[in-house]
């Protein structure tokens, strides 16, 4: 089975091919990291108009590196949530449209359940059950994984997500859009010893995460220094990785002693800090985690999770639905499509 994966959920324009034979045949993303650093942030309709812009093209440069012509395609597979309401219709009409032209299925995937399978696209995949961690601008999510498509959510983010409040915090200290790898990249020089940020909602029960006091923490710092110079902003920026970091790590550590499951995978945008995988490389755990170049958003991780979703007997008609807020607890399994 051959599919083609279409992502244009947020600021990504990513088209890839899966062969369940062949895997990955093409793996093609586009960026808009350019257009939208300039406002700090990620412009909806600029990112739809450049979604628009990219798609086609990006679909028949895939098909072209792959060999593949619209007789060898199976199936498409298009992110159809949560995301831009705007970005995500571009990708739904696109992959409708070709499905209804070359007489094939197409299956809408849940963005982050893509985050969630991309480490098993590795060349050694974990087994179920796992505890995943997944961590990107928009969701902080900790699931306890049973098996495909039977996720139990353990606990996310009650304010901002972690990927969300490094780009605030990066505002804070005068660095770039996207905020993470400028705070990694900032934070090497930092001073460890300095400043000591507090971690989040770590000192109560449960799996609950919390970043948006640390954002208030990183600010009144920043107050309380006169004239910060670079060494002031790297050694906040080290402070504020690492709590986040370690933050995170407790909470997968309790996730671990309390299901008694030792697999741990790592996904989403910020699953590339390497702060935060040496701290979780610490844990007494399986850590595994997608190749840097499938942590953030791609097609090739919504390729794979349409194939499985396929493969599990999911189907739908040539409707266009799009749900920019879906939570995964509303998530279908398997058995119940």
């Amino acid at each position: 089975m051959r599919i083609l994966g279409i992502e244009t959920s947020c600021d990504e324009t990513g088209i890839a091919i899966y062969d369940d034979v062949d895997g990955m045949v093409a793996n093609l993303v586009y960026s808009q990291v350019d257009i939208h650093a300039e406002f700090g942030g990620v412009v909806p309709e600029l990112a739809s108009r450049d979604h628009i812009r990219k798609t086609l093209p990006l679909i028949q440069q895939a098909m072209l590196e792959s060999s593949s012509n619209p007789t060898a395609i199976d199936a498409i597979a298009y992110t159809a949530g949560p995301g831009l309401v705007g970005a995500l219709m571009v990708g739904a009409c696109t992959a409708k449209s070709l499905a209804m032209a070359w007489d094939i299925p197409s299956v809408g995937v849940h963005h982050m359940e893509g985050h969630l399978l991309a480490p098993l696209l590795a060349d050694h995949p974990p087994d179920y059950p796992f505890i995943a961690l997944l961590v990107s601008g928009g969701h902080t999510l900790l699931l306890q994984c049973h098996t495909f498509g039977e996720y139990e959510l353990l606990g996310e983010s009650v304010d901002d997500a972690a990927g969300e409040a490094f780009d605030k915090v990066a505002k804070m200290l005068g660095l770039p859009y996207p905020g993470g790898p400028a705070i990694q990249k900032l934070a090497v020089d930092g001073n460890p010893q300095r400043f000591q940020f507090p971690r989040p909602m770590t000192d109560r029960p449960g799996y609950q995460f919390s970043f948006s006091g640390l954002k208030t923490f990183t600010m009144n710092t920043l107050a309380d220094i006169e004239a910060p110079n670079d060494q002031d902003r790297a050694d906040i920026a080290f402070a504020f990785q690492d709590a986040v970091a370690d933050t995170v790590r407790i909470k997968c550590r309790r996730a671990i002693e309390n299901t008694g499951i030792r697999r741990l995978i790592l996904a989403g945008g910020v699953s590339a800090n390497t702060h935060l995988r040496q701290r979780l490389a610490t844990l007494e755990a399986d850590v595994h985690y997608p190749a840097l170049s499938l942590c953030t958003d791609n097609g090739a991780m919504i390729a794979f999770a349409g194939f499985e979703r396929l493969r599990h007997g999911h189907t739908e008609d040539h409707a266009v639905i799009v749900r920019p807020r879906w939570p995964m607890s509303e998530l279908i399994p398997p058995q119940s499509i």
